[in-house]
């Protein structure tokens, strides 16, 4: 099974590129961030055109997830469990299909709004580190990706290319990412490639694509038995060469998934 992420910014702006690619890479699952649309203007007519189903939560001109399959996807969520009822912002999206729980993720950034904006990233991290443990209480299969908006190690970005102090280096971010791990969920990337930048996003400003001066902020995390099937792990880094690119790049995990045997070995 082939399963993808991709923080497409702006799915209206990008639904060329994003229908091109899904054409190349024909991925049974991805799920995408920033789609800055409400769900009627979602161009679900575009992707169907290539057997994807649409499952869109979404949002006017900001945030915004979905889910796009060419199997059959049973919608769990549309938010996060534990959130506010009263919370408006379309940062996740959770569906199942052929036994695997998807989650889609845009984790808040947390450097607009002063300390109140950080404060709620925190709090939404913390809401999805008791969704992990919920999920692993209950012995499911299930992968949480998206956009994570923090860089855990040194490795995860270019030298210079965040201030110290930045949402995504502070270690209150970094201890809930390290949390999700400890619980018991592994890094696809780094579990096969435990050195390499694997960044997926370069910022439009100050010549950071020409630069390499990229992050790694967009992961995949796996559930023990589903990382035992893991195969796969890469961004696609050609997509940010494009003309008038996502300043993400998506990232593409492939399991050896739906082989009963193999599973239960």
């Amino acid at each position: 099974m082939r399963i993808a992420t991709w923080n497409v910014n702006s799915v209206r702006v990008r639904q060329t590129h994003v229908k091109d690619w899904l054409a190349r890479v024909r991925p049974d699952i991805v799920v995408l961030q920033e789609i800055k649309c409400e769900a009627p203007q979602f161009p679900r007519a575009v992707f169907a055109e290539l057997g994807y189903k649409s499952e869109v939560v979404g949002q006017k001109a900001y945030n915004g997830v979905a889910a796009l399959s060419h199997r059959d996807i049973t919608i769990r969520h549309r938010a996060l469990p534990g959130l506010p009822a009263d919370d408006s912002q379309a940062r996740y999206i959770e569906v199942e299909t052929d036994g695997i729980t998807v989650i889609g993720i845009y984790l808040p950034n947390g450097n607009s709004g002063g300390e109140a904006g950080f404060q709620y990233k925190i709090d939404w991290m913390d809401k999805l580190c008791e969704r992990a443990e919920t999920l692993l209480r209950e012995d499911r299969d299930f992968l949480i990706t998206g956009d994570f908006n923090v860089c855990p190690t040194a490795q995860d970005f270019a030298p210079g290319a965040l201030s110290p102090t930045d949402a995504l280096l502070r270690p209150e971010s970094i201890a809930r990412y390290r949390r999700l791990i400890y619980a018991g969920l592994t890094d696809a990337v780094r579990a096969l490639h435990p050195t390499a930048p694997a960044y997926t996003f370069w910022d439009y400003q100050a010549g950071c694509w020409e630069r390499d001066r990229g992050l790694r902020i967009d992961f995949a995390l796996l559930s023990p038995r589903l990382a035992e099937t893991l195969i796969a792990a890469a961004p696609d880094k050609a997509e940010r060469g494009l003309t008038q690119p996502s300043d993400h790049v998506p990232l593409v995990i492939d399991l050896a998934w739906g082989d009963k045997a193999a599973v239960a070995a």
